[in-house]
């Protein structure tokens, strides 16, 4: 990990458009299972660490997701151990430093590690084992939920070398487990390991080590199960909310919850009458749920 080439830590800015390595392997894989895709980013030999490519293609395969309107929920995770280490150091010490400083300082288009500045209308799951650090933890964060196995380490390791979080990793990370917690990773750039990240509310499920894609999946197929519309507009409502005063956000979320009230709650409403999901039972797509 420590001798990885891509030190856990740089952002790239995207150099040539293309997805695929010289000799033909596919940096980022998709795969669809039922309602589910499932995004890989697969550099395993570097711990998958991120190329200007394979941030393009990253981008690229969110961006399909969102599109596909049979596609529900998305889940990203890395191949070989480890969900992602940073950027590719490699890659960036192979520029000429004046092309890499004027493409670094872009503040519009797609984020250095690819879709940290997407804004989707479908929620992604990160599965995380091995490292999430550095520009790893920043996709991890750009991430709805985190489902991590036991042996998962979050952390700011670029810290040690100067290099500062440019995919949302200062933005999210304080609102996503408060601004205390997220000063001591941002500051200290120590690891934190899956059972604190659990007490943080920095991952949201712990599972065993090589569990976490079958355990992110799973949870993407009960989400997915859900009335789509009504969750999409309350998790919309959520993200808009955060950065608006308490009257506007109530606006907003009666604005935004007026197309599920149409589409969904006369039925949602018709099936509680007929007895489903009473006295607690909780249960989405017919089968109790696992959430």
């Amino acid at each position: 990990h420590g001798g990885s080439s891509c030190l856990q830590c740089f952002k790239l800015a995207r150099p040539l458009p293309t997805a695929t390595m010289s000799n033909d392997q596919q940096l980022v894989t998709v795969e669809r299972r039922g309602v589910v895709t499932v995004v890989s980013i697969n550099r395993p030999s570097v711990k998958n660490c991120v190329d200007g490519p394979t941030a393009q293609a990253l981008a690229v395969a969110f961006r399909e997701f969102d599109k596909d309107k049979a596609q529900l929920v998305a889940v990203l995770r890395g191949e070989g151990g480890s969900f992602c280490a940073g950027a590719d150091l490699s890659a960036i010490a192979s520029q000429d430093p004046k092309h890499w400083q004027r493409m670094a300082m872009v503040s519009n288009g797609d984020g250095p590690m690819g879709p940290s500045r997407l804004v989707l209308s479908k929620p992604v799951i990160a599965a995380v084992d091995g490292y999430a650090v550095a520009g790893g933890l920043e996709l991890a964060l750009w991430c709805d939920m985190r489902v991590a196995e036991e042996n998962a380490v979050f952390g700011v390791f670029c810290r040690r070398f100067g290099v500062p979080l440019i995919d949302g990793g200062t933005v999210r990370l304080p609102r996503l487990i408060g601004m205390s917690r997220a000063m001591d990773m941002i500051l200290t750039g120590r690891p934190v390991e899956a059972p604190e990240a659990l007490q943080f509310g920095l991952a949201n499920r712990v599972c065993p080590k090589g569990a976490a894609l079958e355990t992110a999946v799973r949870l993407a197929e009960e989400i997915a199960a859900f009335p789509q519309v009504c969750m999409r507009s309350d998790r919309r409502s959520a993200y808009e909310g955060a950065g608006m005063g308490l009257l506007d956000a109530l606006n907003n979320e009666y604005r935004i919850g007026q197309d599920a009230v149409r589409m969904e709650t006369k039925d949602g409403a018709a099936k509680f009458v007929g007895g489903k999901g009473r006295h607690g039972q909780f249960s989405a797509g017919g089968e109790t749920s696992k959430l």
